[in-house]
C-alpha cells in the first residue's frame, strides 16, 4: 500500500474513533465566533456533538451558529459577556433546558488588551483581563458543576498561554490572568474529581494562532521570535491541530487525565 494511502487510512480510523468518542455529547464553547473557539466548534459539530456557543457580539455568534448548522450541527447560540456571572448561568440553564444535561465545557473566551510595559498597566486593563479571564472561566465552571456532578461525569477544558510561562514582555496582565486560570484548573481538578469531573488546561501557540497587527511592535517581535525558532516552523491550525486535543480531553479516552496543562503549541515552549 502506498504511503499516501496508509496515511489516509490512519486518518480515517482516527476520525472514526473521535466520532465514536464524542458523538451525542452536549458541550458549551465560549468565544466560539472566531479563532480557536470557532475552530473547536467546527470540529465538535463535525463529530456529532450537540453544541452551545456563546460570544459577546450577538451578530457574530448568530452568524457562526448559522454556519455551524449548515455543517449539520445541532447548535444553540446564547450571546453575552463571559465576564457576566448571570450570563454563565443563563447559558447552562438554556443548554440543560434544550438537551437535559451538560457533558463538557470549553472555556476559551478571553478579552485582550494591547501589549504594554508593566509600568504602564492601569486598573481598567487588569479589570478587563481578570473579569473575562479567570473570573469568567470560574463563573462557567461553577455553572456547569451541578449538572455534571448530578450525572457523575463532566469534562472541563480551560485555556492558558505560553507567554505567561515565559514572562513575555508586554503581556504581564494577560499572562497573569491566564496563570490564574491554570491555578483554578488545578484546584477544580482536586475538588471535583470525586464528582466524576476532570479539568484540564490547553496552552496553544503563544501568539494566538494569527499574525498580530503591524502597529504592535511587541506582538510582532513575539510572533517573529516564535516562528524563527519554532520546532515545526509553523503556527497551529485551530481545526486540524488544536481541536482534536480538546476533543480528546472531552472524551472518555482522557478519563484518567486531570489537573494538567497540555502544550498544543508544536513545541513552541521549547524554543530558545
Amino acid at each position: 500500500m502506498a504511503a499516501a494511502s496508509k496515511a489516509e487510512t490512519r486518518l480515517h480510523c482516527l476520525e472514526q474513533y473521535a466520532q465514536a468518542m464524542l458523538e451525542g455529547q452536549v458541550v458549551i464553547v465560549t468565544g466560539a465566533s472566531k479563532g480557536i473557539g470557532r475552530g473547536i466548534a467546527e470540529y465538535l459539530v463535525d463529530h456529532g456533538v450537540k453544541l452551545t456557543v456563546t460570544s459577546r457580539k450577538p451578530e457574530r455568534i448568530e452568524a457562526a451558529a448559522s454556519e455551524l448548522r449548515e455543517r449539520g450541527g445541532d447548535v444553540l447560540a446564547v450571546p453575552g459577556s463571559v465576564g457576566d456571572r448571570a450570563h454563565a448561568n443563563e447559558v447552562v440553564d438554556r443548554t440543560v433546558e434544550r438537551w437535559g444535561t451538560v457533558d463538557g465545557l470549553v472555556a476559551n473566551a478571553q478579552s485582550f488588551r494591547p501589549t504594554m510595559p508593566l509600568l504602564e498597566v492601569a486598573e481598567p486593563d487588569m479589570d478587563l483581563l481578570f473579569d473575562t479571564g479567570p473570573k469568567g472561566t470560574l463563573w462557567f465552571m461553577q455553572a456547569v458543576h451541578p449538572p455534571m456532578a448530578a450525572k457523575g461525569r463532566g469534562r472541563i477544558v480551560t485555556f492558558g498561554t505560553n507567554v505567561a510561562m515565559t514572562g513575555g514582555p508586554g503581556y504581564g496582565p494577560y499572562g497573569a490572568a491566564k496563570e490564574a486560570i491554570r491555578s483554578l484548573t488545578r484546584t477544580a481538578a482536586r475538588e471535583w474529581g470525586r464528582d466524576g469531573i476532570t479539568v484540564n488546561c490547553v496552552n496553544p501557540a503563544s501568539v494566538a494562532h494569527r499574525a498580530p497587527p503591524g502597529d504592535d511592535p511587541d506582538r510582532l517581535a513575539s510572533y517573529k521570535a516564535l516562528f524563527d525558532n519554532h520546532p515545526l516552523g509553523r503556527d497551529g491550525d485551530p481545526v486540524a491541530d488544536i481541536a482534536p486535543v480538546v476533543g480528546f480531553l472531552l472524551s472518555d479516552a482522557s478519563q484518567y487525565v486531570t489537573g494538567e496543562t497540555i502544550q498544543v503549541d508544536g513545541g513552541g515552549l521549547m524554543r530558545p
